[in-house]
């Protein structure tokens, strides 16, 4: 896969700005999908759905987070961001703040970015290797052979999402495909609304200077590590209402595929809860008798 050939940034899959009320409709439509089927996950509670999301700056990430989930269960959903790996994160393994953010079983994960940073920032800025503290052979090879740290850690993450996929983790792979020109709008954009001026900074000018290195680092990771078990889906990303339909549509076709039902009742508990039924039932046939035999005497007081 090559980026940006092989992918359209700005396509909206046929439909136009004039149809962003069907759009909308649409996105509702997933949203209550979503939330319909995060309940029975939850209930079911035996797998997990991961979601990552990748991409350049100002792609639309928190954006799509916040309107994709926007009708599930705060409870059932956590979102993790990344950012640049804390001492005694460098101190282990690349992947273990990673490993201990996996949801559990009945839970939907969601990653904005991600360990696929390990072979995209680390891979456009080589240097980052060494704060890693690998051991003095391995760092030794990476330093003489950088392509060849990438290759292993395409097969190590291909085999961790593989083991996630063994033990009921569901990984669901998002790249949102921002083209150039609409990152330097969503910049300017930031730059010239004050409420917008805190989501940017410096660094991000200087990063959409390695454009094509980026470029080339996401077209590596679509053709090492879409798998069948954790395939990558590239979502268009300069139209953002867009973006949200076919996200919101990519994790809902992830849940119908579970396909999870609420548990059902064995025979024994149907006696407990039609005894506790009518408990309840008898305490407010009682409550009821209480009141009117109250309010008779109130009456006969009263006359």
């Amino acid at each position: 896969m090559r980026l940006p050939g092989d992918f359209n940034p700005g396509s909206t899959g046929g439909y136009s700005r004039d149809d962003a009320g069907g759009a909308q409709q649409l996105l509702q439509q997933g949203i209550a999908l979503l939330a319909d089927f995060q309940a029975r996950l939850a209930a079911q509670a035996t797998d997990g759905v991961l979601v990552i999301l990748q991409a350049m700056d100002a792609a639309g990430k928190d954006g799509t987070i916040r309107h994709v989930m926007s009708g599930v269960n705060p409870q059932g959903v956590a979102v993790h961001g990344f950012k640049v790996p804390s001492a005694e994160e460098l101190a282990h393994d690349y992947l273990w703040r990673y490993a201990a953010a996996v949801p559990a079983r009945g839970q939907i994960a969601i990653f904005n970015r991600s360990y696929y940073e390990e072979v995209l920032v680390v891979r456009v800025h080589p240097e980052l290797l060494a704060n890693q503290r690998l051991p003095g052979r391995r760092a030794a090879e990476d330093g003489q052979n950088h392509l060849g740290v990438w290759e292993r850690r395409f097969r190590e993450i291909n085999n961790f999402e593989r083991y996630l996929s063994d033990n009921g983790v569901h990984v669901v792979k998002l790249f949102l495909n921002l083209s150039k020109d609409a990152q330097r709008k969503r910049f300017l954009s930031r730059i010239e609304e004050p409420e917008k001026n805190w989501k940017f900074t410096g660094a991000d000018v200087r990063e959409r200077g390695y454009w094509d290195a980026y470029q080339s680092a996401f077209s590596h990771v679509l053709s090492n590590t879409s798998t069948k078990w954790a395939p990558w889906y590239v979502i268009p990303a300069d139209s953002k209402w867009f973006t949200r339909i076919v996200a919101a549509g990519v994790i809902a076709n992830a849940l119908l595929d579970i396909d999870p039902s609420y548990p059902t009742v064995e025979q024994e508990a149907h006696a407990s809860l039609k005894a506790a039924r009518h408990q309840l039932e008898a305490e407010d046939s009682m409550g009821k008798r209480s009141s009117k035999t109250a309010a008779r005497k109130a009456h006969l007081r009263g006359s």
